[in-house]
């Protein structure tokens, strides 16, 4: 069984049609969280997101701020300018879709969570100490989280005390070994210096997770972010994939 895994999407709709376009015949499709928040397109990116197959779908910490299930205090200027523009224009009916998404979940072999199995909306998973001690957190052989945009691993070696941190390169294929962390990087942001939008694919068969980028027009996305008066910071961030 071949499951395309997204994550972050972010309300860039451009970004999400190229991978759908990229991305190969598929037999289910899993989020990760976030189809909101930053980008211009939330009611469309809800929208497709739902016709999806065999979807299983997760709420991120964007997908909570807006839909008003949590406090936007805590989140920077130009990240609570965005939640409030996406607000003024996403649909009732969107913001009941978020709101009825689970955070985490299991499915066979694999924990799924937004930002870590022991804090799934908000935790980061960003160095091997944190990942270290998330690995109390789930007994499946994998576990995959989005939340920070940056496409990595994070692999237990031998059920062993120690966790290494890898990046694997774009557009190549891993043997998956247990107990590992799969991050499948952005869609609508990426945050490693690489602006492509990103994704992956995962063989439950062969047990293989090929992480895949793809270009996808930018420019056109920034100049609607700008007429719809979102941060500049964030309009900036989809050039320079930080």
């Amino acid at each position: 069984m071949r499951i395309l895994i997204i994550s972050d999407i972010h309300a860039n709709l451009t970004a999400l049609e190229a991978v759908l376009n990229d991305a190969p015949q598929v037999d289910a499709v899993w989020c990760l969280g976030d189809l909101v928040g930053y980008g211009p397109d939330p009611n469309e990116c809800v929208k497709r997101v739902q016709q999806l197959p065999n979807l299983v779908c997760l709420f991120g910490n964007h997908d909570a701020a807006v839909s008003g299930e949590i406090d936007i205090a805590s989140f920077n200027n130009e990240a609570r300018q965005a939640v409030l523009w996406t607000q003024s224009v996403i649909e009732q009916k969107n913001i009941e879709y978020l709101r009825a998404l689970d955070p985490q979940t299991v499915i066979d072999s694999v924990h799924l969570a937004h930002g870590s199995p022991r804090q799934p909306i908000w935790e980061y998973l960003l160095d091997t100490r944190t990942a270290f001690e998330n690995f109390d957190y789930f007994q499946t052989p994998f576990c995959f989280v989005g939340h920070s945009h940056l496409p990595v691993v994070f692999q237990m070696e031998n059920n062993k005390r120690t966790t290494d941190l890898s990046i694997p390169e774009a557009n190549s294929s891993l043997e998956m070994i247990p107990r590992a962390i799969y991050n499948p990087g952005s869609v609508g942001q990426p945050r490693d210096r690489d602006p492509r939008a990103g994704y992956a694919v995962f063989d439950s068969d062969r047990q293989t997770w090929n992480l895949r980028r793809v270009p996808y027009d930018i420019h056109e996305v920034q100049e609607r972010m700008r007429a719809a008066g979102l941060p500049q910071r964030h309009i900036q961030r989809l050039s320079a994939g930080w």
